[in-house]
């Protein structure tokens, strides 16, 4: 059974910045894309960046330059460093496994719970 946790959401000002972390269990990690959504309220979830096995990444023009995704495969964990958090940012951000995260593709099967970000202006 996979299971994805999400740990490091919060409350921030603008400008400030946070790490989230996705521990995954349950899947061999290191053959699967990651990835990381997020859903505004009354918005549609969308994708706010991607990792391929071979550490190929993919970034929301919304968020380019300011969060990085990264993993670390030893410990199964996804990371997204998030920086020059601005209020539009504020959204519950889901992390995901399974998909190629492209601009075109589905997301994969798995989601973890999710995680509220808050930033306050």
């Amino acid at each position: 059974q996979v299971q994805l946790v999400e740990s490091g959401g919060g409350l921030v000002q603008a400008g400030g910045s946070l790490r989230l972390s996705c521990v995954a269990s349950g899947a061999i990690f290191s053959i699967n894309g990651m990835g990381w959504y997020r859903q505004a309220p009354g918005k549609q979830r969308e994708l706010v960046a991607g990792i391929t096995s071979d550490g190929r990444t993919n970034y929301a023009d919304s968020i380019k330059g300011r969060f990085t995704i990264s993993r670390d495969n030893a410990k199964n964990t996804v990371y997204l460093q998030m920086n020059s958090l601005k209020p539009e940012d504020t959204a519950v951000y889901y992390c995901n496994l399974g998909g190629y995260y492209s601009d075109y593709d589905p997301p994969g099967d798995y989601w973890g719970q999710g995680t509220q970000v808050t930033v306050s202006s």
